[in-house]
């Protein structure tokens, strides 16, 4: 496949994070498109890594490896961020009985 199919998912994918982190108010769904952006880099990284791999396996027998093991620790951090996010949106609710992300403005007053 080319590389052009991968980029159009990948930007596809990265554009219905953005719009969900801008236009959502539950923190579920924010925190779930957050993870939506950090998966779309991820496959880029793993189909230029491909395409990197392609172009440089005579030369080198493990070119191409590095896009991968970049996806391993994103992919790390995102495990983190998920128990570290649950925590507190459910701390949030246990507090003000919503998830709702405006109704976090009112707590500053």
């Amino acid at each position: 496949m080319p590389i052009n199919y991968y980029i159009f998912l990948a930007v596809a994918l990265f554009c219905i994070g953005v719009a969900g982190v801008l236009t959502r108010r539950n923190a579920i769904i924010i925190f779930m498109c957050i993870e939506l952006m950090l998966n779309a880099v991820n496959l880029l990284l793993v189909a230029f890594s491909k395409m990197h791999y392609h172009a440089l396996s005579a030369t080198a027998p493990h070119a191409g490896i590095d896009g991968q093991l970049f996806v391993f620790f994103i992919m790390v951090v995102a495990a983190a961020e998920v128990s570290v996010g649950l925590a507190v949106i459910v701390m949030m609710y246990r507090n003000t009985h919503s998830i709702d992300v405006n109704f976090l403005n009112r707590l500053k007053h």
